[in-house]
């Protein structure tokens, strides 16, 4: 009997996070028409919290119509994990669940389109996001007398129109119009008050790439003066600063200075589902490695007492095939 319950009690505790540490899951592009089955080792993480990169839904159509969205979030939340609203969820969108490939601020539908985001994500009625134009927000996450600031930029509402080359196989360049802006100047405001907030940690999420430039999609350097200003205000920061990202459909780690970015992209709709597969492989001077092209997601691991954190990307069947261990 006494060996019984001594499996039962270790049982119980390999259902919880150890004490001391706080876990993040993350990732992107997630079809809902594409089978899910990362679920599973995601869960076996045990995890605290979990942040959704956008492409959270594929609902768009070249016309911009929502009505392929509204069907996407119906069949979407059948598909999630009925453990997974037992976790703090945070999310921000990306163009697939905006309304428009790679789409901004002209998109003339995106009052509705975040109407529909925050009803399927049961963002409560007094939520700011609510009344105020983008879902941008943060939150300050408490574990033990560790702080974490996570800030959720908008990267689609208020964004300025893309520049691309002409021709077949057409690729995003440098928009360097004084005016072009990514965040908007209201949420540039709020960004900057934001950073300020108290905490030991600083988690930006964004739904493009910030540090990576050597490749040809949509990106944070596509507008020069808006990349240059975010870096400098995040190597401003008393605060250690880690960016995650996706939209890429594969995963990578880079470093530049003071900064940390890891992308965690996709959940289920890989390169090779896409038929991209056969483009050359990427590479980056920031880039720690190489890129990860199959099912994948992000994890951060915070120890609150040595006052670190480790940041993975781990496969379909939960394996790490990237990490980086930070002191703070």
């Amino acid at each position: 009997m006494k060996k019984l319950i001594a499996t039962i009690c270790v049982l119980c505790i390999s259902n919880f996070t150890i004490a001391g540490t706080y876990k993040i899951a993350f990732g992107s592009c997630l079809d809902q028409d594409y089978p899910q089955p990362i679920w599973d080792s995601i869960k076996k993480e045990n995890i605290n919290s979990f942040v959704f990169l956008g492409d959270n839904v594929y609902g768009d159509v070249p016309s911009g119509n929502l009505i392929k969205m509204k069907d996407a979030y119906k069949k979407q939340k059948e598909m999630l994990p009925k453990w997974l609203y037992e976790k703090d969820v945070d999310v921000i969108w990306d163009d697939h669940d905006f309304g428009i490939n790679d789409g901004g601020s002209s998109y003339p539908l995106k009052k509705e389109a975040q109407k529909l985001y925050l009803d399927f994500w049961n963002i409560s009625s007094n939520d700011i996001r609510r009344s105020r134009e983008g879902i941008y927000t943060n939150k300050i996450i408490q574990s033990d007398n560790f702080k974490i600031n996570l800030i959720l930029l908008d990267t689609r509402y208020f964004r300025s129109d893309l520049e691309q080359t002409k021709g077949i196989r057409p690729k995003y360049i440098q928009n360097d119009n004084l005016d072009a802006t990514v965040l908007g100047d209201k949420q540039w405001l709020w960004l900057g008050k934001t950073l300020k907030a108290d905490a030991d940690l600083i988690i930006i999420a964004t739904s493009i790439q910030l540090l990576a430039t050597n490749h040809r999609f949509e990106k944070w350097s596509n507008f020069p003066n808006e990349h240059k200003r975010l870096k400098k205000l995040l190597n401003s920061s008393s605060v250690p600063v880690l960016i995650i990202s996706g939209d890429r459909h594969q995963g990578a780690i880079y470093e530049e200075n003071n900064l940390i970015e890891i992308t965690s992209s996709s959940l289920n709709k890989t390169i090779s589902s896409l038929s991209l597969n056969s483009r050359p492989k990427e590479s980056d001077d920031l880039m720690i490695g190489d890129m990860f092209s199959g099912e994948n997601f992000g994890l951060i691991t915070v120890d609150t007492n040595e006052k670190s954190y480790k940041i993975e990307i781990k496969d379909l069947n939960g394996n790490q095939v990237r990490a980086k261990q930070v002191f703070l």
